[in-house]
C-alpha cells in the first residue's frame, strides 16, 4: 500500500473517531506494525504542522487524535456564538402542539391523534431541544413519554404551559363532531 493511501486511511480514522485512538488499534486497522504506523503518523503530524491547514494530530501517551490548531479557535468561537437557526415544518409544529397539550405523551398516542407515523418529527423536536424524554409509561414495552423543555418555553416566549392558548369549547365540539363523522364515513366504506 502506498504511503499517501495509508495516510488517507489514518486521517479518516482519526477524523471519524473524534477522540484519541490507540496506536495498536490504528496499526491493526491499516495492517502494519506499530513502529511503521507511528512513523507514518509522525510524518503526517510534521506535514500538518508545516502547512496552513486548520487541523493537527496530537500524541497522547500511546494514542493519537486529530484536533483543531490553536490559532483557529477564534474562528470556531465566532461560529459557536451564532445561534442555530431552524425552521419547523407543519408536521413538526403539529407534533409539537400535540406534545405540548397532551404531555406526557407517547409516540403511539401522537400517531393516533395525527393518523400517521411521527418518528421523524419527534426525533427532530428532540434534536432541536424542544421536547425530551420525561419518563417511561408503566405499560408493556415501557414506552417513552415525551414532554416539552425549557427551550420550548423560551422559543415560544411563555413562562409556563398554563400560558398556552386554550381552544374555545365551541371549537372543541366542532372538532369532535367532525372526527366522529369522519370515523363513521370510514366505517361505512
Amino acid at each position: 500500500m502506498e504511503i499517501s493511501r495509508l495516510e488517507g486511511i489514518i486521517e479518516a480514522i482519526l477524523f471519524t473517531m473524534g477522540e484519541s485512538v490507540e496506536l495498536s488499534k490504528i496499526a491493526l486497522a491499516v495492517g502494519h506494525d506499530e513502529d511503521t504506523t507511528r512513523k507514518v503518523i509522525h510524518n503526517m503530524m510534521d506535514k500538518l504542522y508545516d502547512s496552513d491547514r486548520g487541523v493537527r494530530i496530537i500524541e497522547l501517551e500511546d494514542s493519537f487524535q486529530m484536533c483543531t490548531k490553536a490559532d483557529m479557535y477564534e474562528y470556531l468561537i465566532r461560529i459557536a456564538k451564532q445561534p442555530r437557526k431552524y425552521v419547523l415544518t407543519e408536521v413538526q409544529l403539529e407534533t409539537l402542539s400535540i406534545i405540548a397539550y397532551k404531555q406526557p405523551v407517547t409516540k403511539l398516542e401522537i400517531e393516533k391523534i395525527r393518523g400517521v407515523k411521527s418518528d421523524h418529527a419527534v426525533n427532530r423536536l428532540v434534536e432541536y431541544n424542544l421536547v425530551c424524554e420525561v419518563g417511561r409509561m408503566d405499560a408493556p414495552g415501557k414506552p417513552i413519554l415525551f414532554g416539552t423543555t425549557e427551550e420550548f418555553l423560551r422559543r415560544f416566549s411563555i413562562q409556563s404551559l398554563e400560558e398556552l392558548p386554550s381552544m374555545n369549547p365551541e371549537q372543541i365540539e366542532n372538532f369532535k363532531t367532525e372526527a366522529e363523522e369522519e370515523a363513521q364515513l370510514k366505517l361505512n366504506i
